[in-house]
């Protein structure tokens, strides 16, 4: 079975289950969301998000690494998943300073957490990906070459995995046209503008018009371009 296969059906799954953790996080228990509303998470639209897909090829990647430093069973565990959470954490450092270097955007915002860097990341969602890690190679890896060996056997799930590549990509598309007219108006004003908070501005803005709101494309409007609603929301 080619690598290249299997990472495509690990970045289709992880992507799909990052992006439902999310929603239910941010429904149920995000201090940022008071108002318990669901939000669509991540940069692009669909649901999916790609960190989650990536950091689910680097757990299957890295579970194939033997700690042999320490003789404890439970112990050579223990340094897997702190290397494995410490690269997801180093990956979600580069995604986001690669957001703020290249179009003055911030997709998160760790600032108000203890022990972060840049606001970029910090050592509780570190923990979290020190948890999933632990949870990934207990529960899924083992059943991963099942669950592949499922799928080229399926050629109508293969098919939908086509499919969500499909509409990826055209989502990607989409978002990177409206990100780079973000970027134009962040550079005229010199300033950094927070993702989050921008969809939760537009959030309130379409409420304030009595426009009904988009879950999966909060920056879009019927009635204004991105760039009006930038100006309404930052100021002229």
């Amino acid at each position: 079975m080619s690598v290249f296969l299997v990472l495509a059906f690990l970045f289709f799954v992880g992507s799909l289950i990052g992006w439902g953790i999310e929603v239910f996080w941010r429904r149920f228990f995000s201090k940022n969301n008071p108002e318990r509303k669901w939000i669509n998470p991540g940069f692009l639209n669909g649901p999916y998000l790609p960190l989650y897909g990536l950091s689910l090829c680097t757990l299957f990647s890295l579970s194939f690494i033997k700690v042999t430093c320490v003789q404890q069973k439970w112990l050579q565990e223990t340094i897997l998943f702190i290397i494995m959470a410490l690269c997801i954490t180093l990956m979600e450092y580069i995604a986001g300073l690669i957001f703020i270097k290249g179009m003055n955007i911030k997709l998160w915002d760790y600032s108000r957490n203890r022990f972060n860097i840049q606001g970029i990341i910090c050592a509780q969602y570190t923990f979290y990906w020190y948890i999933l890690s632990a949870i990934y190679y207990f529960l899924i890896h083992p059943r991963i070459l099942e669950w592949l060996y499922w799928f080229t056997g399926h050629l109508t799930f293969s098919f939908v995995i086509g499919f969500f590549y499909g509409v990826f990509t055209m989502d990607a598309c989409y978002t990177f046209k409206i990100s780079t007219r973000i970027r134009e108006f962040a550079q005229e004003k010199q300033m950094l503008i927070k993702y989050e908070n921008l969809k939760d501005q537009m959030r309130k803005r379409r409420e304030e018009l009595k426009e009904k709101r988009s879950f999966l494309f909060p920056l879009k409007s019927k009635r204004s371009s991105i760039r009006e609603d930038l100006q309404n929301i930052f100021g002229k």
